[in-house]
C-alpha cells in the first residue's frame, strides 16, 4: 500500500496538529521513565507509541516533525529542572527561566527530529527498526556534539531496576538501542504480532539478565578497607556566597570533620570554601587540624594569572596542598559563556563562578595519587554525566571520586537524575564511587552501582563508610562503544541494501 494511502485514516482522525499533540504527549509519557518518576513501562509505552506515529507518517519530512514534537515532550519534562538556576535570584534571572526550558527542549529535540527523518526515508513497515538505529545514533551524537549533553539518555530509564547492570556489558548507548528494540516489540505486541514482539524484547531481557547475573559475583578485597568521611554542609545556593552565611557553612564542615574517630580520608563537596585558594591558607590549616591526620579533599576556586578554575584540592596532614585538579569539562552558560567576548558585550554572566565571568578549562582527565587510598579519578559535578570522561582516563583508576554542588538543580528531579547517572558510571566501569554533594545526595556507591550509604537531599551531616572494592574491568570498560558502533554500521548497510532493492 502506498505510504500516503496508509496514512489517510490517521490523517482524518488526528490532523497535523493533533498528530503533533499526540507526539508531545507520548514524549512526556516516555520521560516518566527518568527518576524521580522511574516508570520504565511508561518509557516503553511512549517509545512504542512514537513508532506507531512514525509508521503512519507520509514521508521523511512529516517523520521529522513527529520526532521533534516527541522530543519536545520528552525533554520538557525530563529537563524541567533546568529552570532552577534562574530562580536562585528571581529578580535578576527569573525572566530567563522559561526561555531556558524552551531552548533546551526545542534544541535537543532536533537530534530526535533528524533520527525520525532518517527512519522516515524507508518503507513504513521497516521504519520502527530503522528508528532503533537512527535514534541510538542521535543520542550518541547528542552526547558529544558541541561538548555534549548526555543528560536523560533513554537508557537511564532503567536506573532503578536490575536492568541497569546491562550497562556493564553494552554501556548506556547499547542499553538505549536495546530499549528502543524492546519498544518496537511492545508496539508489535499491541498489534498481536507475538513472534516479532518476542524477538524484539528478548535481546534486552537477555543482556539485562546476564548483567544482573554477573553482578552477583562477590567483590573480594584482601586489604583493609580505608574509612572515608563524606561531609555534606547543606548550603543553599542563594546563601552560599553570602559572607556571613558562607562562614557558617565552613564552620559546619570543620565541625563534621572533627567529629568522632578520625577516618583515613575526608571529602568536602565542590566549591566547599568561600575563599579563593591562594587566600585560603588559614582555612586549610584549620580544616587539616580538624581532620587529625586524615587526608582532606575539597572543592575550591582558584586563580592563575587572569584565569579562574573550578578545582579539587588534596590537602595533607600538615595543611599543604599536595595535588590540584582543574575541572576540564565545563558547563556552558553555567561555568563559562560560549563566545565569551560577545557574552561580556551582551552582559551575560555565568552562574557558578564567583566573579560571574566564568572558569577556564583544565588540561584534562588525570588520576590523583592518594597513597594507601589508591588512585581515584576526580570528577567535578557535570563531568560525571559523560561516560567518555571515565572511559577516557589515562589509566584505569582504583575508584571514582565525584564532588558536586547540586543545589543548582532544585529539590525534585535534577539531583536524583545526577545521582542516577553517577551510578551508571560505576556500573559501566566496575568501579566504586565516593560522591559528595553540597546539599545532597552524597553517597557511597559500590562497583555494581548500588548505594551502600547516603545522606539525603537537604540535610547537613556526615557519614563514615569503608571504601568499597573494585570489580574486574567490565566488558564495556574493555570495548567501549565499539560494539554499538559496529551494530549501527551493519544496520545502516542492511537498510541501504534493502532500500536499493525496493
Amino acid at each position: 500500500m502506498p505510504e500516503a494511502a496508509a496514512a489517510l485514516p490517521w490523517r482524518r482522525e488526528l490532523g497535523v496538529r493533533g498528530t503533533l499533540a499526540v507526539a508531545v504527549a507520548l514524549g512526556a509519557l516516555a520521560a516518566l521513565g527518568q527518576v524521580p518518576f522511574a516508570l520504565p513501562p511508561a518509557l516503553l509505552l511512549g517509545l512504542a507509541g512514537a513508532t506507531v506515529l512514525l509508521r503512519r507518517a507520509t514521508g521523511a519530512r512529516q517523520a521529522a516533525w513527529i520526532g521533534w514534537a516527541f522530543g519536545v515532550g520528552y525533554f520538557a519534562l525530563a529537563l524541567h529542572w533546568i529552570v532552577e538556576p534562574f530562580l536562585i535570584d528571581p529578580p535578576r534571572h527569573g525572566w530567563m527561566a522559561p526561555f531556558a526550558l524552551l531552548f533546551s527542549a526545542f534544541g535537543f529535540s532536533l537530534f530526535w527530529a533528524a533520527a525520525f527523518a532518517g527512519a522516515g526515508v524507508v518503507r513504513p513497515a521497516r521504519r520502527p527498526l530503522a528508528l532503533v538505529l537512527t535514534l541510538t545514533a542521535g543520542e550518541g551524537v547528542r552526547s558529544v556534539v558541541l561538548g555534549g549533553f548526555p543528560w536523560a539518555l533513554i537508557a537511564y530509564g532503567w536506573s532503578e531496576t536490575p536492568a541497569i547492570h546491562a550497562a556493564a556489558l553494552v554501556g548506556p548507548h547499547g542499553l538505549t538501542l536495546l530499549t528502543l528494540l524492546a519498544a518496537v516489540g511492545l508496539a508489535q505486541a499491541l498489534r498481536r504480532k507475538w513472534m516479532p514482539a518476542l524477538a524484539s524484547a528478548l535481546p534486552l531481557a537477555a543482556v539485562a539478565a546476564a548483567g544482573w547475573w554477573l553482578a552477583q559475583a562477590p567483590l573480594v578485597d584482601d586489604t583493609r578497607d580505608p574509612i572515608v568521611r563524606l561531609v555534606q554542609p547543606n548550603a543553599p545556593q542563594q546563601d552560599k556566597w553570602d559572607p556571613e552565611r558562607a562562614r557558617v557553612f565552613f564552620e559546619r564542615q570543620v565541625e563534621f570533620t572533627a567529629a568522632g574517630e578520625p577516618p583515613d580520608l575526608v571529602v568536602w563537596p565542590e566549591t566547599a570554601i568561600p575563599w579563593w585558594l591562594d587566600q585560603a591558607g588559614p582555612a586549610l590549616e584549620r580544616a587539616s587540624v580538624a581532620a587529625r591526620g586524615a587526608t582532606l579533599v575539597l572543592g575550591a576556586q582558584r586563580a592563575e594569572e587572569q584565569l579562574a578554575f573550578n578545582s579539587l584540592v588534596v590537602v595533607d596532614a600538615d595543611g599543604r596542598q599536595v595535588e590540584v585538579y582543574d575541572k576540564h569539562h565545563l558547563v556552558p552558560f553555567g561555568e563559562y559563556i560560549p563566545l565569551g567576548g560577545l557574552g561580556r558585550w551582551l552582559g551575560l554572566r555565568s552562574f557558578a563562578a564567583q566573579d560571574g565571568y566564568g572558569f577556564s578549562a583544565g588540561p584534562g582527565a588525570r588520576l590523583l595519587d592518594l597513597g594507601p587510598l589508591g588512585r581515584p579519578l576526580p570528577l567535578i559535578c557535570y563531568e560525571a554525566i559523560f561516560p567518555q570522561e571515565v572511559a577516557g582516563a589515562p589509566e584505569r583508576p582504583d575508584w571514582l571520586l565525584q564532588v558536586t554542588n547540586d543545589a543548582w538543580f532544585g529539590t525534585f528531579s535534577g539531583p536524583y537524575q545526577h545521582l542516577a547517572q553517577a551510578r551508571f558510571r560505576a556500573v559501566e566501569q566496575g568501579l566504586p564511587m565516593i560522591r559528595v554533594a553540597n546539599t545532597g545526595v552524597s553517597a557511597v556507591i559500590d562497583a555494581r552501582g548500588r548505594v551502600l550509604r547516603s545522606l539525603p537531599l537537604g540535610r547537613a551531616g556526615y557519614i563514615d563508610a569503608a571504601l568499597p572494592a573494585a570489580a574486574p574491568p567490565t566488558l564495556y570498560a574493555r570495548t567501549g562503544n565499539l560494539p554499538v558502533l559496529v551494530v549501527l554500521l551493519l544496520g545502516a548497510a542492511a537498510f541501504t541494501t534493502f532500500r536499493n532493492r525496493d
